[in-house]
């Protein structure tokens, strides 16, 4: 027993001496099993911001070109209800001077002569027409002038159905209020033949024609709507004046001069035109990226603003001429 005794004894200390199991260096957490939670809510961080990254420069550049769009819409809008009317304000003042000049000189046209030239003054009191000077020819850039006369038509006054169209929004609006007019207006136009009288017999329109016997009439023609030009309103007036000579010879007139036409033929110069436009930006920018910003916008922004109005001329034609 005691040999026994002092065997367990000696076991005893040794045992307690060992290094227990846990103090053992053992495997690393992350050499199996799923890795911790903070770990996994991190992730990788290039594979999130990979794609964001890559639509910034597709959505700036969509936000770019629908601003300049609607800056260039907004330009255009400006240009049709504003500036267009003081273009054709200058234009009238010009014509009126060179027309008075011919009735002095008894050689203002008697009949049909070049488009765009100056051939009669148009007055009518009850919707505040006063002076309004009419022009040859009815095709879209023939009316940013102001009215025109109808050129396979007798000018006013002489034996006939003369017919003059005027713009109903743009260009001055000359025929803004022609709906406005009643039946007994009074209406009165000087040509190289002297002044005719007219008085309004009826209103109509492309949705309604009127049935007017009288030989010898006026037919004034504008866009029935200020905001869709859809169809034409007219007024129909006969005249009660002596009837002047008709000398003849009058011409045929192209699809771009009748009621509600553009010209087809302006879409080419449109093409061109924003092309031109399209070359004037990207030089300036070429030139304020690698010159002063400043000086290259500056020399840049007049041939610009050339091209663009012209470019605004040109879509205006594509529109409904009495518009």
């Amino acid at each position: 027993m005691a040999i026994l005794e002092e065997t367990e004894k000696a076991s005893g200390p040794a045992a307690a001496g060992r290094p227990a199991d846990s103090a053992r260096p053992g495997p690393l957490a992350t050499d199996w099993g799923p890795p911790p939670a903070a770990a996994q809510a991190a992730g990788p961080p290039m594979a999130a911001a990979g794609p964001a990254t890559r639509q910034r420069p597709v959505l700036r550049s969509v936000g770019i070109g629908l601003t300049l769009l609607g800056a260039f819409l907004l330009g255009f809008a400006v240009y049709l209800y504003g500036l267009s009317g003081v273009q054709e304000a200058r234009s009238q003042t010009i014509l009126y001077s060179a027309l008075k000049i011919k009735l002095a000189n008894q050689v203002a046209p008697l009949g049909a002569t070049t488009p765009g030239a100056p051939v009669a003054i148009l007055n009518i009191p009850s919707i505040g027409v006063r002076d309004m000077v009419v022009v040859e020819g009815t095709s879209p850039e023939n009316l940013t002038l102001g009215p025109g006369h109808q050129r396979d038509t007798p000018l006013p006054g002489q034996n006939g159905v003369s017919v003059v169209y005027g713009r109903r929004a743009t260009f001055g609006a000359p025929f803004a209020r022609l709906g406005q007019l009643r039946r007994g207006d009074k209406i009165s136009v000087i040509t190289g033949q002297g002044t005719s009288s007219y008085t309004v017999e009826a209103l109509g329109s492309s949705r309604l024609l009127v049935q007017d016997p009288a030989p010898n009439r006026l037919v004034l023609l504008t866009a029935g709507s200020p905001y869709v030009p859809s169809y034409y309103i007219y007024a129909d007036a006969d005249l009660t004046s002596a009837v002047r000579q008709d000398p003849g010879g009058l011409p045929a007139i192209t699809p771009a001069e009748t009621a509600l036409s553009g010209d087809d033929s302006a879409l080419v110069l449109t093409m061109v035109w924003g092309l031109a436009l399209a070359l004037v930006s990207a030089a300036g920018t070429v030139a304020a990226a690698r010159w002063s910003p400043w000086l290259a916008y500056l020399a840049a922004a007049p041939l610009a603003l050339a091209v663009l109005w012209n470019l605004y001329q040109s879509l205006a034609a594509l529109l409904p001429n009495v518009y």
